[in-house]
């Protein structure tokens, strides 16, 4: 495979292209302070994955504010901690001011001038919609978990994408799935029979962020530090591919 292959680009959103790490913890640190938990920020988001995964498994047709206040109470049942009805509602309110990383409105603005881009997220349309203008995607298709009533890892949510891009008359082969996260999206893209680049956000640092650990192993089929490098990538693929047509 080379990245001139496709045709068509799925990415996930939040720890993709919004720092959902900092905008959690933006919430969960000065809680934690508040209420006495020694808890750093790595700890606290690796409690706060598990509380989300549980949640949207549980309750998948709820939407994504309503799973992030559940999340927080029952990461704070965790700790022995109550968590106010304003508390876990501030986390859910939050999803808006998540700060996008600086490099990705340029990386979609880039690939948009070579590929369909489609969006596949943990989220509601309103959340996303307040995502998209830090954002400024020009995406084809926006699914949403409320669009398709379950949550990544869920297969349902690669079924919907499979027909979304059958849809834009993207042919078998020609879909590349783009994400952070090995337990939501590469283990159930790779199930899938979906090629896969993984944004490694963490490659710098331990840990998973806001997301827990891929049950499996999984082998992504592209390794970028970030949006940036995979944007140089796929214009170095192309200027290579144009030369060499030129060339022949």
């Amino acid at each position: 495979m080379e990245l001139t292959s496709f045709t068509a680009l799925s990415f996930d959103c939040y720890g993709t292209l919004i720092d959902w790490d900092t905008g959690i913890s933006a919430i969960l640190l000065p809680w934690a302070r508040h209420h006495g938990l020694d808890l750093n920020q790595r700890e606290l988001l690796v409690a706060h994955a598990a509380a989300e995964g549980r949640a949207q498994r549980e309750n998948p047709g709820e939407l994504y504010p309503d799973i992030l206040a559940r999340s927080f109470r029952g990461l704070g049942a965790a700790f022995g901690v109550p968590v106010t009805d304003a508390e876990a509602a501030a986390l859910g309110a939050s999803i808006p001011d998540w700060p996008a990383f600086p490099d990705s409105p340029r990386a979609l603005a880039a690939l948009a001038r070579r590929y369909k881009l489609i969006l596949l997220s943990n989220v509601d349309r309103a959340s996303f919609a307040a995502s998209n203008e830090r954002l400024h995607g020009d995406f084809s298709v926006i699914l949403t978990a409320q669009d398709i009533g379950s949550y990544k890892p869920d297969p349902a949510n690669f079924a919907a994408l499979a027909a979304a891009a059958a849809g834009l008359g993207v042919g078998p082969g020609q879909l590349l799935h783009v994400a952070q996260s090995l337990y939501h999206d590469h283990v159930p893209a790779k199930q899938a029979g979906l090629p896969t680049v993984w944004i490694n956000r963490h490659h710098d640092r331990p840990g998973w962020g806001a997301v827990p650990a891929p049950p499996v192993p999984v082998q992504p089929d592209w390794e970028f530090p970030s949006m940036e490098a995979f944007a140089e990538a796929v214009e170095s693929a192309w200027s290579t591919a144009g030369s060499q047509g030129t060339a022949s």
